[in-house]
């Protein structure tokens, strides 16, 4: 394995992503990241109401049903994730994935949810 990502530099990441926002509706624990106002990955930052007993640091994002099925086939730190629709939803928990691989799912989620926008919208974040 290469390098792993930590949550700063997940979190630096993602924010790198143009248009992306991020909040913290669901407590302090968590942050979310929004394209448009639209939620593609949410941040545990441990403890909390979402803790799992003995949990690595992980974040939910959202691919298609197929892709998730996929990735949980092949990788034992993806998993349904916890808090989400999890046909939807996946957890990675990303210390235990390369910083490439992790880079290009939390790109996939945001061009995922990017793809469902309004085309006039959309338009915005084309190059």
């Amino acid at each position: 394995m290469g390098i792993v990502m930590d949550i700063e530099q997940v979190r630096e990441y993602t924010l790198s992503l143009l248009g992306v926002t991020e909040d913290q509706p669901f407590g302090d624990d968590i942050i979310t990241f929004r394209i448009e106002g639209k939620i593609f990955l949410c941040l545990w930052l441990g403890g909390g109401e979402h803790d799992l007993k003995n949990s690595d640091p992980r974040f939910a994002l959202k691919l298609t049903p197929q892709r998730n099925e996929e990735l949980r086939e092949q990788y034992s730190a993806v998993t349904p994730a916890w808090h989400w629709n999890k046909k939807h939803w996946s957890d990675v928990y990303y210390e235990m994935l390369d910083d490439k691989l992790v880079q290009s799912w939390i790109k996939e989620s945001y061009n995922l949810v990017l793809s469902k926008l309004p085309k006039a919208v959309r338009g915005k974040y084309l190059l």
